[in-house]
Parts: structure tokens; sequence; C-alpha cells
């Protein structure tokens, strides 16, 4: 089930990241062939930047492809790797559990305080939104994980 959540998630941030290049192209060709440019479409471009990067640190929680420094534990032998595996899963779990509460407090007082950006006029729920939602599925993931190890 994860599974097919996180293929959705890549497509769905494929299909913004195009719109974003479209975007900007448009905002492009208005702005020097024809003296306009879209009012918030840099924020835009920006705010689906924010959700690429939480979001795509969640897929790539799930294939587990993220940075590591793990030549010293490949020497380790193979009961080490995994009791080290699953103290990395815990400390992953407790650290997006800890930035989950906080992105979403903050979310809240943003939609709270109906505060919105300087010029696109989007709530900024939305942007923070991300950063709450990308580690929430890696809270997620690293739960599964824990559980289900390789």
């Amino acid at each position: 089930m994860l599974g097919r959540l996180m293929l959705a998630v890549e497509r769905i941030l494929a299909l913004a990241f195009i719109f974003a290049v479209c975007l900007n192209f448009a905002n492009v060709v208005g702005r020097y062939g024809f003296g306009y440019s879209i009012s918030g479409a840099d924020e835009i471009q920006i705010y689906i930047m924010v959700w690429m990067a939480f979001l795509g640190a969640a897929v790539v929680a799930w294939r587990r492809e993220h940075l590591r420094m793990d030549v010293l534990v490949k020497m380790l032998p193979s009961k080490g790797q995994r009791i080290l595996e699953m103290a990395e899963r815990l400390l992953l779990l407790v650290l997006a559990g800890f930035t989950l509460v906080q992105s979403w407090r903050y979310t809240a007082q943003m939609a709270a305080l109906g505060r919105t950006s300087d010029v696109g006029d989007i709530p900024m729920w939305i942007p923070h939104g991300g950063v709450a939602l990308g580690f929430a599925l890696i809270a997620l993931i690293a739960l599964f994980q824990l559980f289900r190890p390789r």
C-alpha cells in the first residue's frame, strides 16, 4: 500500500514539476515577448519546489536511497548492520515525528491567521503543509520499515 502511495506521490510531483516549468516558460514569454508577467508565478514555482523537496524526501526514504556514510557499517557483521539499521529507523521516526508536530503547529497557525503570500495571495498554510505532509510520510515510512525491515 505504501509502495503505491509513493508511486502516486512520485507521479504527482512529476506533474507538478512539468506545470512549474510550463508556468516559468509562459512567464518568460509573457515578460520578454509582451511586457506582461503572470502575477504570483514565482511564488507558485517556489511553493511547488517546497512540496517537491519534502514529498520527494518521503519517496527517497521509502526507497532507502538517502545519502549515507556507510563505509564502516558495511564492515560490521550482518547482525550489527541490522541493529544499526533498526536504530537508524527509530531515530528517523523520532526526528520526523518531532518535525511533523512542529511543522503542523506552524501550518495550523498560518491557517488560523489567514496569512497569504504577498504577491499571489496564496494561503501560506499550503506551502507549509507540504513540510508537514512530507514529514508525516517519512515518519509513517520509518514506522513501517522499523517493523518490516528489508
